[in-house]
Order: structure tokens, then sequence, then C-alpha cells
């Protein structure tokens, strides 16, 4: 299968203000691939490179070093975002809108017609189960119902990829569980989603493979199935050997 997201050798450098202008490596030799229809999951410690990664498919930093491309198109060009989703780890819309308001408001962004934005917005609110809250102002919702209306905003432009940062980062076990039910049926659908977590549990539920992360480098990678017989431990064991927890069994 073809990769629709590819990454090689990438090399992510910021200037470090704590220490005197010195140089920061926060991603190191990255390369990685994800094809059509895969459930990928991106792991790693905080501040292991995951988000770094993420705003350079996102156009929003620069590589240093390397290159990644979306659906065969340099992310340094603006059109290789045409066709995807993303969530932020950190939400910010419009308080005052409603949730229907919202998605009318990125379907316009995306020049998508009225009567299909319409037909659109009806899909993605029963999608992340919003129906009955879709005239209530953003202001109103709990964090579960924020990203779950943010990820029907990402879906508004039934997107080919959807790339999601830390997606049930501060949510209660009910708010996590409904996320990961939202990427389950996406995955039944077809769709090819990439997201960063910590959060094994809907790690181990819907990913088909996952990459793991440690200070900025791609230490382990493959089905879930496959780590799991080849280190003979769960995946949270293997997550807190890559982290350097040396009584991790």
């Amino acid at each position: 299968m073809d990769a629709i997201l590819k990454i090689e050798n990438l090399r992510v450098e910021y200037r470090s203000r704590e220490f005197g202008q010195a140089v920061k490596v926060a991603v190191n030799g990255l390369n990685l691939q994800v094809c059509q229809g895969e459930v990928v999951g991106f792991l790693g410690p905080n501040g292991a490179g995951k988000t770094s990664t993420i705003q350079v498919l996102l156009g929003f930093v620069p590589p240093t070093q390397g290159a990644a491309w979306l659906f065969g198109v340099d992310v340094r060009k603006p059109i290789a975002r045409q066709r995807i989703g993303y969530l932020p780890e950190l939400t910010y819309y419009y308080k005052f809108l409603n949730a229907e308001e919202l998605l009318r408001f990125y379907a316009r962004i995306f020049g998508i017609p009225p009567a299909e934005a319409d037909r659109r917005i009806d899909a993605v609110l029963k999608l992340v189960e919003l129906e009955p809250a879709r005239k209530r102002q953003i202001k109103t919702y709990s964090k579960g119902m924020q990203q779950r209306i943010g990820l029907a905003q990402a879906l508004i432009n039934q997107p080919d990829l959807l790339i999601l940062d830390e997606p049930t980062s501060g949510l209660d076990p009910i708010g996590r569980m409904k996320v990961r039910e939202i990427i389950q049926r996406l995955k039944q659908e077809g769709k090819t989603v990439f997201f960063s977590s910590h959060e094994l549990g809907e790690v181990e539920t819907v990913c088909d493979r996952v990459a793991m992360l440690h200070q900025g480098e791609l230490k382990v990678e493959g089905r879930i199935d496959d780590l799991v017989r080849q280190y003979q431990c769960n995946l949270e064991q293997i997550f807190l050997k890559l982290a350097g927890f040396a009584g991790a069994a």
C-alpha cells in the first residue's frame, strides 16, 4: 500500500532560551509511514517530540533537516493539507457560538455549499453524539464535549487523513471512552487516523500500529501484537521501559 503520510530523516531543532540560546533537538532522524486506512498511535512521554512532528506535518514548524509528505506532496506546500482534518491538543473556539454555528463557520472556510454543509453537520454531530446539544453555546460544554465538537470540525471537510494531537488529554474516563469509541467508528469507516497519545488504553483498543518516540528518536514501531510477542510484555511495560523505568517488568 502507498503511504499517504511519509516522514524521512526528520530533524527539528529549537533555540532554547533556558540554556543561553543552546540548540534543543526535539526530533532526531525520524522515519515513519502511514498507509491508507490505518490507525497509527504516535506514542511517547511528554517532551518526546510528538507535537513537534505534528507541527511539521501541519506546516507550523519547518524541518531543520529531512522532509515529510502528505499524499505525495511536500508538507511545506499548503496544498498538502487540503485533505486532512486536525484536532489540536488544546482546542479554542468562539464560545458564544453553538455547535451548529461553529460547524457552519468551518464549512464556509472549506467552501462547502450550504445544502451540503447542512447534511454534513447533521452527520458529524450524530457521529460525535452532540445532536441534543447542537443549539447550546460551546461555553456551556464540558471538556469532553469540547473535544468532541473539535473532532466534528476536523471531520466537516470529509478528510482522507485525520491528525489528532492528544485527543483524550485532560478528559475523565467517560470522556476518554467516548473519544475512543469515535476513533473506532472512524476506523470501521476506513478512515486513516494518526494520533499522538500517552494514554495506552485507547491505543491498544483502536490502533493497527504504534510508533514510540523517546527523546526525539523512534525507538519502537510495529503492530501491537507483534511488539507484545517480541518484547514478551504488554504495551504499557514496553512504554515504561522506553521511558527509562528500569523496574518495568
